[in-house]
């Protein structure tokens, strides 16, 4: 019988492995692996795991997560992750690999079943007509989101479904535009900055759109579905990433959409230990947890492992500058 059951998410910041990064992996590896023994979940939502080429050739794969995982539980975990960071899913019988960068993985003590990795497979990309485009742009162009979102359903040993979602949304960081940056950081000008930010808008509401789609999929099929949306959410409480994501009555002004809406578990914490990044001096809560009314009826509390937490404006170290955070429910 099932009794406690941990859920926890963790953005790695670029696992990699390579002669070239700036710190090596086995010391990023001495930092990251207590972190995830001392989370002791049952399930694992990971962010920003790079793909690597294997020594003899083929399709890119975790290599640097297994390297971490070696010589933990999780190494016999049930995984899943993503394939296809952008671009179309591949051809049937194509082979298929881990991205090179910021793939998603959910790891799992228990089956996982119906995996689906979804990008633009609910929402079609946004339209828009580049306006300080140089040289200009005539036709509109696709505002596609560059990650995907993967969904699972991790088959709990009572054989009730337990929906996981492992989520990364874009930074609130202005996308590109043809012609008005001088290199990656500069750019030529206020009105080009406004129109990738813009752009970079659209991008993030966009993908907590396609998510929210697939939560009201899942309700569709079980009124009481145990749901748990993770992952780096690159938005606070109130912004629109959240509030699209949630589906608050006090949003919507129905109480009869109330079951439906998803309760985030970092509001049950004390304002002061509220928060997964540092940032500029200012602490922020950006990753978070939201899980359905049917789960919520088993939560019992919410750990942040932030004690350590290095401003994310400070040279990158061997840390990550997300913290580690472990749900844990009660499903007897």
């Amino acid at each position: 019988m099932l009794g406690d059951l941990r859920i926890a998410t963790f953005n790695t910041e670029s696992l990699d492995q390579g002669p070239d990064l700036p710190v090596p992996l086995e010391e990023r590896v001495r930092i990251l692996r207590p972190q995830l023994i001392r989370l002791a979940a049952d399930i694992l939502c990971l962010q920003e795991v790079n793909g690597q080429r294997p020594p003899g050739g083929g399709p890119r794969r975790l290599l640097a997560l297994e390297h971490l995982l070696a010589d933990t539980p999780y190494a016999d975990f049930h995984r899943a992750e993503t394939t296809r960071v952008s671009g179309p899913a591949p051809k049937p019988g194509a082979a298929r690999g881990s991205d090179a960068v910021h793939n998603l993985v959910i790891l799992s003590r228990y089956p996982l079943r119906e995996v689906r990795e979804l990008r633009h497979d609910l929402v079609a990309p946004p339209q828009a007509r580049l306006t300080t485009a140089r040289p200009p742009v005539a036709a509109d162009v696709p505002v596609e989101w560059n990650r995907p979102v993967l969904s699972a359903a991790v088959e709990l040993p009572d054989g009730r479904l337990l929906h996981v979602i492992n989520l990364h949304l874009r930074a609130p960081l202005a996308a590109p535009v043809p012609g008005q940056k001088s290199d990656a950081a500069t750019w030529l000008s206020l009105a080009g900055w406004a129109e990738g930010f813009y752009l970079a808008t659209l991008k993030r509401a966009g993908q907590a759109l396609e998510t929210r789609l697939l939560i009201e999929q899942l309700f569709d099929g079980d009124a009481r579905a145990l749901i748990a949306v993770c992952g780096d959410f690159n938005a606070e409480e109130r912004q629109t990433p959240l509030r699209i994501l949630r589906g608050d009555p006090g949003d919507t002004g129905n109480p009869g959409l109330g079951s439906r809406a998803m309760i985030s578990l970092d509001a049950t914490l004390p304002e002061s230990r509220r928060y997964s990044v540092i940032h500029g001096g200012r602490p922020a809560m950006l990753d978070h947890v939201l899980v359905s009314h049917g789960l919520f009826a088993h939560y019992r509390e919410l750990e942040i492992l932030n004690e350590d937490l290095e401003d994310e404006l400070t040279e990158g170290g061997p840390q990550s500058h997300h913290a580690p955070m472990a749900a844990s429910f009660d499903l007897r």
